[in-house]
């Protein structure tokens, strides 16, 4: 018999989620993943905005259904007193709160730092916006889409000479939500030496900007502009992608031993000769001879032959899949990247946690995602001590 567990090593942990849509959400899963209470407070009768964007299966979001596994959700009326009061009580008894309000939102709620962590010395608060919570940018409205626009990522991304293209995934919304997962851990150890919790903010648009690293190493080293490359890697060739009989294909040639190597596998040798591609340098300068060779060879071949030759070189090299291709793969089973779920409208569903992996754990069992407000009664009776008389009298009176 397995002696492993489930990685369950927030277990304990009591996380308030005053979050939406999905940099916050995403950030509030990856800690469910990992065993921490998670009560996620939605609008009565609305919910997260995320329950409104499609796919929708059975009148629920599977969107929505992604984000928040594992998290249980309680509707609060947040405009009115005895709503942010119940709020108060929950934050009293919790490790740690994230939001992604607008800057000043939770001020005014009443929900402040400075308010809840006198309530709650240990606290850990985490507040995710677009820009920060000062600067002049901080009281912009921010979406994933703007915050690749403006962080610099849009610009370059695309064809060399085409438009400013966005990444083909949320990745803005997701960078931050990890960024703030990252910061919440951090702050929960420093709790465990001094006792008391502290303040941590994260921005999308930083968290983008600190990964552009690449481009970042040229603007700020050097006069050469950004700009949009296609496939290629911004200032190493050939690490590019080519197109065989039957599907593309990817190549990486980051060193000059690798290099020589492709230039073997595609049968041409004395490339590594040749002056026009002797150093990297070279080989950007001379970037649409070298393209166009290894062009004529991948396009002669299919892509398992291509991959092949590559391979067999010891080629860094991988055929260009889709999702499907990736979903049918045996990896996806092998690494238990899909894991099971449940939700009350969509019946057994697959969900997908955060991919690290911990000695001596095993994967969760079956996680439930909520429906909105399916926790309610259920959390201000175990958190708050409620009596049914009082949550009655609080959904009569719209509260709840």
């Amino acid at each position: 018999m397995s002696t492993q567990l489930p990685a369950n090593l927030f277990q304990g942990l009591r996380v308030l989620d005053l979050t939406r849509v999905m940099s916050g959400p995403f950030c509030t899963a990856m800690l469910a993943d990992l065993g921490a209470e998670v009560i996620k407070i939605e609008i009565p009768g609305f919910g997260d905005e995320g329950r409104h964007f499609a796919p929708h299966v059975n009148e629920e979001s599977t969107y929505f259904a992604l984000l928040n596994r594992g998290k249980r959700s309680v509707t609060i009326n947040m405009k009115s007193p005895e709503g942010i009061a119940l709020i108060r009580d929950l934050s009293r008894q919790a490790d740690v709160i994230v939001e992604n309000f607008r800057p000043g939102v939770m001020e005014r709620l009443g929900l402040g730092y400075q308010i809840l962590q006198a309530d709650n010395p240990r606290l850990i608060y985490a507040s995710i916006s677009g820009f920060g919570q000062d600067g002049p940018l901080a009281d912009l409205p921010a979406f994933d889409l703007v915050i690749q626009a403006m962080s610099g990522l849009m610009s370059v991304t695309g064809e060399a000479g085409g438009r400013p293209l966005a990444v083909g995934e949320s990745v803005a919304d997701i960078t931050t939500g990890v960024f703030a997962a990252w910061g919440i851990a951090a702050a929960l150890y420093d709790r465990e030496r001094t006792g008391v919790g502290r303040r941590l903010e994260v921005a999308m648009l930083d968290s983008v900007f600190s990964m552009l690293l690449t481009n970042l190493s040229r603007r700020l080293f050097t006069d050469k502009p950004t700009r949009r490359v296609g496939n290629r890697h911004p200032e190493t060739y050939p690490v590019d992608s080519f197109s065989t009989q039957d599907g593309d294909i990817v190549l990486v040639g980051f060193s000059e031993a690798i290099v020589k190597r492709i230039f073997e596998a595609i049968g041409c040798p004395d490339l590594s000769s040749d002056p026009r591609f002797a150093t990297n340098r070279d080989r950007n300068t001379h970037e649409a001879e070298l393209r166009a060779i290894i062009t004529d060879w991948a396009a002669g071949l299919t892509q398992e032959q291509a991959l092949a030759r590559l391979r067999a070189a010891d080629v860094p090299a991988a055929p260009v899949w889709t999702l499907d291709d990736l979903l049918a793969s045996d990896h996806v089973a092998a690494r238990d990247l899909l894991q099971p779920g449940f939700n009350t409208k969509l019946g057994d569903i697959h969900v997908v946690p955060q991919p690290v992996r911990f000695s001596g754990t095993q994967a969760p069992g079956r996680t439930r995602t909520p429906t909105l407000g399916e926790d309610t009664d259920s959390v201000l009776r175990e958190e708050l001590g409620l009596d049914s008389d009082r949550i009655a009298a609080l959904r009569a009176a719209k509260t709840i």
